[in-house]
């Protein structure tokens, strides 16, 4: 009986079958859901604190542009836009104005339309100067949370609308801040 190989039963071949099905099914739907639902994304930089710290792990929804706009105070990610002249896939910042809007920064606030915005979430105070710049159509006026250390809309411009990846809405890690961002 040496160098014989029994034959697998047609049983056997059943189960390796279901157990292939099942897997490939598994990686589909892991491929569709990350593609199209819903991705992990990291936080790299300090520029969201406080509300998100660097190595934060947050969720993003990628289909939630698909039916509703961005609004004000929405926490986006997106690719930079070319004037941002940056290589990186991905940022993440806070909407503050939509296209419309006359965004403005000055004596320490941003006023959005002549009416401050009352900003819970930021570390600091901006330290710059912004003239009243209106947003044009399909674009978005983003910062960062932690104002004066956040390469954003002050400094490169709009965001085109078309840029959105995601509206990120939970954080995940670190468990101990685990939690919906707000």
């Amino acid at each position: 009986m040496e160098g014989k190989v029994a034959n697998p039963t047609p049983r056997n071949r059943e189960r390796v079958w279901e157990w292939v099905k099942s897997i490939g099914l598994a990686l589909l739907l892991a491929i569709g859901i990350r593609t199209a639902v819903v991705e992990a994304f990291v936080i790299p930089s300090g520029s969201m604190e406080p509300t998100l710290e660097i190595g934060d792990r947050v969720l993003g929804n990628k289909f939630w542009f698909w039916f509703a706009e961005p609004h004000r105070r929405d926490i986006v990610i997106f690719s930079p836009p070319t004037s941002a002249e940056l290589a990186a896939g991905a940022l993440i910042k806070r909407v503050i104005a939509v296209e419309g809007d006359v965004v403005e920064v000055r004596d320490d606030q941003v006023f959005v339309n002549g009416k401050p915005v009352i900003e819970p979430y930021v570390k600091e105070r901006p330290q710059y100067i912004l003239p009243p710049t209106r947003v044009p159509q399909g674009t978005l006026f983003v910062l960062g949370d932690n104002r004066n250390a956040s390469y954003d809309s002050h400094v490169w411009g709009f965001v085109p609308r078309s840029n959105l990846k995601a509206k990120a809405f939970a954080r995940y890690w670190p468990l101990n801040r685990i939690g919906l961002l707000q």
